[in-house]
């Protein structure tokens, strides 16, 4: 596998952990710890590394080194604000061309989610909760919105669990809304479907002013 396929797959990965929250933030990236969790190269991973720097998702420590950027309390209402305006577009576009086949990729979304926490697996259940909100903006089935989703790098409102003030309520909720969104696209109740997002986001919003 060529070099640049082996650097974009370290940056599709460590990108996940850290939108997912997996990786909290201060948290350095040691380049030979990192190959050998993705089995490629140091010279990939620090290639990935460098791409993550550039689209501001990682920082330069002051003595070198990547560390995972922290979100600051200022951000935290851009953030909502952008993903609730760029995920209620996307829901809008969504539930008018969304089929059977499409509501069954969500809700096994939503099992693979309630599976984890059941299980105490939270990492991946923060991982299905990203793959959630990416599949509804996929399934607009608008490039250019896509696109410009996965650019912006939007994070999870989440931390990860051991290292919070989060019990397992919260992934309960996110749960429970997730498959009120669902259900309300899949009954054509576009309102019911907006108003469980904001409050979803709204919620996110609160959890991370409290820890940040």
């Amino acid at each position: 596998m060529k070099i640049d396929s082996l650097a974009s797959k370290a940056f599709t990965e460590i990108r996940k952990k850290i939108l997912s929250k997996q990786l909290t933030e201060n948290t350095r990236l040691k380049e030979d710890e990192w190959a050998k969790k993705i089995g490629v190269s140091r010279m990939a991973v620090r290639e990935a590394l460098t791409r993550l720097l550039g689209e501001g998702l990682v920082i330069l420590g002051e003595k070198g080194g990547y560390y995972v950027k922290p979100i600051l309390a200022s951000e935290v209402r851009d953030i909502r604000e952008l993903r609730e305006v760029m995920e209620l577009g996307a829901i809008r576009l969504a539930g008018k061309k969304m089929d059977t086949e499409q509501f069954a990729v969500l809700e096994k979304i939503c099992d693979d989610f309630t599976d984890m926490v059941q299980k105490g697996y939270y990492n991946g259940a923060l991982e299905a909760d990203m793959k959630f909100h990416e599949t509804l903006v996929e399934f607009a089935e608008n490039k250019k919105l896509l696109q410009v989703y996965r650019s912006s790098h939007i994070p999870l409102f989440h931390q990860k669990l051991a290292n919070s003030q989060m019990g397992t309520d919260d992934y309960d909720l996110t749960n429970a809304e997730h498959r009120q969104i669902v259900k309300a696209l899949k009954d054509k109740n576009l309102k019911l479907a907006e108003q469980t997002l904001i409050q979803h986001f709204s919620r996110g919003e609160k959890v991370i002013l409290e820890i940040v």
